[in-house]
């Protein structure tokens, strides 16, 4: 098992070994940045939010995942991003920003306001729109030869699931099939072929490593 597989188990990620697996995949990519004075980005930091149909402002009681970021980089500012309230938790190397994924002017004024992040995890609402809005206002905020990477792609809230936005996984298994991006939504298609003369390098990874499983992560690398 890989340090960050233990990381994972020891603060309860559900991104390690006991569940998804992200961590065996993540410890390959992320094993560069480990000593590097780092900006990483994570949204969505407890589960059990409004996706599953619980108040935005529920009683918040852990950051498991950013315990583990927090102990396996070791010099990276991490900032957390979440609907729900994690204000109460305290760390230097920590920032949080609470947002609400469902409006798209929100996140592009937190997109505004940040700095360049080396590493950027969607681990949100899972909601097709969610995923696809924050993409086109984050991503373009990723420094050069950063990445950027949405989880559980085969999981979407039907509480949140919006008509007219394709599965995130589909748009972009077309855009590795023919090299450009085709959106229904107005406005969309455009910033998604934009962005992507910035891509270096993109992928889909099936579920748990198994070929015969649905695609679960996207890995997108920038120039």
């Amino acid at each position: 098992m890989n340090d960050l597989s233990a990381l994972a188990e020891k603060f309860g990620s559900d991104k390690g070994p006991g569940k998804h697996r992200y961590t065996e995949l993540y410890h390959m990519l992320f094993a560069p940045f480990r000593d590097r004075d780092i900006r990483f980005l994570e949204m969505g930091l407890q589960i059990g939010g409004p996706e599953h149909e619980r108040s935005v402002d529920r009683q918040t009681t852990d950051l498991p995942s950013v315990r583990m970021w927090l102990e396996y980089f070791r010099k990276a500012h991490i900032t957390g991003l979440d609907v729900s309230d994690f204000s109460w938790f305290s760390d230097p190397r920590f920032t949080f920003i609470r947002c609400n994924m469902d409006n798209e002017v929100e996140i592009a004024e937190v997109a505004a306001e940040q700095e360049a992040f080396d590493i950027i995890i969607d681990d949100a609402s899972h909601a097709s729109h969610h995923q696809q809005h924050a993409f086109v206002h984050l991503f373009p905020k990723l420094k050069s030869g950063g990445l950027y990477i949405i989880e559980d792609l085969r999981w979407q809230p039907p509480v949140y699931e919006t008509r007219g936005y394709p599965k995130t996984a589909a748009l972009f298994g077309e855009y590795l099939e023919t090299n450009s991006f085709t959106h229904p939504v107005s406005g969309l298609q455009e910033a998604f072929n934009e962005i992507s003369n910035t891509f270096s390098g993109c992928f889909l990874f099936q579920a748990k490593f198994l070929k015969r499983r649905k695609d679960q992560v996207l890995v997108v690398h920038k120039v």
